[in-house]
C-alpha cells in the first residue's frame, strides 16, 4: 500500500513503518521518497567430508522448535525437503516402529507439531539402491547454519521420519537419511495436499533480492574425515547480477509437475568413450557420491563400469556442457538400461559440484549450470 504523506509527523511515521527503507523529503516540501536499500545476501557454510572414495557435504541444523539438536544433515541438491530422524529430537517414549504415540490430528512436543498425515519417501540411483523413509508430516521453528552464518525459517515443513529400510527393507540406523534437500521438487505430497519441499525456498532474503541460492565450487583441499567446515559456500538471496547473463551461468527453465513442484531434472544428451545418447533426463546431484550414472536404453542388462580415461560429455537443451575423463579415484561412472535399473534418469555425481558452480531461482523456477 503506498500513501502520499505531507506533513513532518506522517513523514517520521513512514520511516518507522517501512524501517529498512530510508525516507527523504521533496525539496518542494510536499511529498516524500522512499529510498530502498537492497539487502546483502546471507552466507552459509557447509562441512566438507570424505572416506577413502566417497565424499559428502552436511548442514548444520543446530536448532529444531524450542530446543538445541546440533544436528548434521546431508546436503542434497537431489532431493526437496528436510528429513530428520524423530530418534534425535523426540522423547523415546513417543516413538514405535510404526508410527509416533500421540491421537487427534496433532501434538506439539518441543515447539515440533507433530501432524497424523503420514507418507513414505524412496532414495536411490536405481532399483538396487533403493530405500525407504517412514515418517509424518510435522512443523517447527528451524535455524539452519552455524559458524556467523545461519537463518531461521519460522514455520518449515518437514517430514520427521520413525524408520527407514535399505532394498533388502532392514532397518537402518539412526540418522542414516538425515537430509537437507535444496532442490524445488516436493520430496512428498500428503493427503492434506501439504508438501516439503527446499528449506530455503521459505526464506525471504531481503529487499532487492530473488528467493533462491547459489553455491561457489567446493575444490578438493577440504575434505576430511572427520569433516572440515567451509565458510560462505552457500550465498541465499540471488542479485540482478547474478541471474544476468554476464554472470556466466546458463540458466536452464524447469518445468512444473502438479503434487511434485518444479523438477531439477533436465533434458539433455550424452556421449560416453564412441556411445552416444541423444535424448536423456539429467539431475546434478550432491547427494550422489561417488559414481555418476548414465542411462542407456541400448546398454546392457548389467550395469557396468566405465573403464579409467573414458571421455564423457553431458549437453543440456538448453546447450550447457560438462565433460570430464574417468580415473581410478575420480568421475567414477556407471552406465545402465532404464529397464534393468528402473529408471530414466541419469544423475550426475558431486565430482560435477568440486570444479564448477550451481544456482536455484526459487522465484523464476531456473536452474542455473557454470562450467569453470
Amino acid at each position: 500500500m503506498k500513501k502520499n504523506i505531507r506533513y513532518s509527523s506522517a513523514i517520521l511515521s513512514l520511516c518507522v513503518l517501512f524501517a529498512l527503507p530510508s525516507c527523504k523529503k521533496d525539496s518542494s516540501g510536499g511529498s516524500v521518497t522512499p529510498t530502498v536499500t537492497t539487502a546483502t545476501p546471507t552466507k552459509i557454510g557447509l562441512y566438507e567430508a570424505d572416506s577413502s572414495i566417497y565424499k559428502l557435504l552436511f548442514i548444520a541444523v543446530p536448532k529444531i522448535g524450542t530446543q538445541t539438536v546440533n544436528q548434521y544433515l546431508i546436503f542434497d541438491t537431489g532431493s526437496g525437503g528436510m528429513v530428520i530422524d524423530a530418534h534425535e529430537i523426540l522423547p523415546a517414549s513417543m516413538i514405535t516402529s510404526t508410527g509416533f504415540n500421540f491421537t487427534g490430528d496433532s501434538t506439539v512436543v518441543n515447539g515440533i507439531t507433530i501432524t497424523n498425515q503420514t507418507s513414505t519417501i524412496q532414495y536411490g540411483a536405481d532399483k538396487s539402491t533403493l530405500e525407504t523413509v517412514y515418517g509424518n508430516l510435522a512443523y517447527a521453528s528451524v535455524t539452519v547454519g552455524d559458524h556467523g552464518g545461519s537463518i531461521t525459517v519460522k514455520r518449515l515443513p518437514f517430514f520427521l521420519y520413525y524408520k527407514g529400510t535399505n532394498s533388502a527393507g532392514k532397518m537402518e540406523s539412526t540418522g542414516t537419511f538425515d537430509i537437507f534437500g535444496v532442490n524445488s521438487e516436493y520430496d512428498v505430497t500428503f493427503n492434506n495436499g501439504a508438501y516439503i519441499t527446499s528449506p530455503f525456498s521459505y526464506f525471504d532474503p531481503g529487499t532487492g533480492l530473488t528467493k533462491g541460492f547459489k553455491m561457489a565450487a567446493l575444490g578438493t583441499n577440504n575434505f576430511s574425515l572427520n569433516g572440515t567446515f567451509v565458510a560462505d559456500v552457500l550465498t541465499l538471496g540471488l542479485t540482478s547480477s547474478d541471474l544476468s547473463s554476464s554472470s556466466g551461468f546458463t540458466m536452464h527453465t524447469l518445468s512444473q509437475y502438479a503434487g511434485y513442484g518444479y523438477s531439477v531434472t533436465v533434458p539433455a544428451g550424452f556421449t560416453y568413450g564412441s556411445k552416444s545418447v541423444s535424448s536423456a533426463y539429467t539431475v546434478f546431484d550432491t547427494g550422489t557420491e561417488p559414481y555418476t550414472y548414465l542411462e542407456d536404453k541400448t546398454a546392457a542388462s548389467t550395469m557396468t563400469l566405465l573403464p579409467t580415461s573414458t571421455a564423457v560429455s553431458i549437453t543440456t537443451t538448453f546447450n550447457f556442457n560438462y565433460s570430464y575423463s574417468v580415473s581410478a579415484t575420480e568421475n567414477l561412472t556407471y552406465v545402465e538400461n532404464p529397464s534393468s535399473s528402473g529408471s530414466n534418469v541419469s544423475i550426475i555425481s558431486l565430482e560435477y559440484f568440486l570444479n564448477n558452480e550451481y544456482m536455484l531461482d526459487y522465484t523464476n523456477h531456473k536452474l542455473g549450470l557454470k562450467y569453470n
